[in-house]
């Protein structure tokens, strides 16, 4: 009954996203009181120059309008709506003219679920804390709450799913997830990208690196860790990972 639910709940998504397209194209005004909201919430906006701030606040409007944002069992929050655009803002900040033209909406769940995105009491395994969509689920982000606040909870931990999850998504912009965004980089890059990701990816797994476990999955789960390392603390990566941040800063501009 519960995935019965789920689909039907999705379908309504996919009415109300296209109704908000076809009404709600025009991008609102920043409203004043994010900006202390951001730099309390929000370490990547904390640290940037006044101007970047600003450029950031335009960024994130741009993106609530094209992205339809809404939620399961759960009361949608202005702060969900902060933290989503600012995840999906921080991985691209530095292309000026980026739109996710993969995405059409993010689903927000109050907990963690499992594979038949299930996350009652009832159900078992629930681990997914994020998941970028497939089949019947295209176009769609799904992401749990209380992952999404953790991310920016803890700037010390080098995780944020919804980072993570924003960054599967730019590396399917090439139709494969593989750890290889061939939009962020050139072809003559790939070999030395990758055999980079099989090193790092043995020293996870010999336990002689400081990204988690989970980034030794495959290629594109390093990518989406390794990101979340760079943008939460790209200090720490730089000192104890030095080829690996010099490859991040390349892809994504931020050198």
């Amino acid at each position: 009954m519960i995935i019965y639910n789920f689909i039907f709940f999705v379908l309504m998504v996919f009415i109300g996203y296209a109704f908000y397209k076809k009404y709600s194209k025009a991008v609102k005004p920043f409203p004043k009181h994010w900006d202390q909201i951001l730099i309390k919430e929000v370490e990547f906006y904390r640290q940037l120059s006044t101007s970047n701030q600003l450029r950031f606040q335009n960024r994130m409007m741009q993106f609530l309008s094209e992205i339809y944002i809404d939620s399961v069992e759960v009361e949608l929050t202005e702060l969900d709506e902060i933290l989503i655009a600012a995840s999906g803002v921080i991985p691209v900040f530095s292309f000026n003219d980026w739109h996710y033209t993969t995405l059409s909406s993010v689903i927000i769940y109050p907990n963690h679920f499992n594979e038949d995105f299930e996350f009652s009491h009832k159900s078992q395994s629930k681990r997914i804390a994020g998941v970028v969509g497939s089949g019947r689920l295209e176009g769609k982000m799904i992401l749990s709450r209380k992952a999404l606040h953790h991310g920016f909870k803890n700037d010390n931990d080098g995780r944020n799913t919804a980072i993570h999850e924003f960054v599967h998504l730019i590396d399917k912009m090439d139709d494969s997830v593989d750890g290889i965004p061939e939009i962020l980089m050139k072809n003559p890059n790939v070999i030395p990208w990758l055999d980079l990701i099989h090193k790092e990816m043995k020293a996870i797994s010999e336990n002689d690196s400081k990204l988690r476990a989970y980034g030794a999955t495959n290629q594109a789960e390093f990518f989406a860790v390794a990101s979340e390392y760079f943008f939460e603390s790209p200090e720490r990566l730089q000192k104890n990972h030095p080829e690996l941040y010099n490859a991040m800063s390349e892809k994504f501009k931020m050198k």
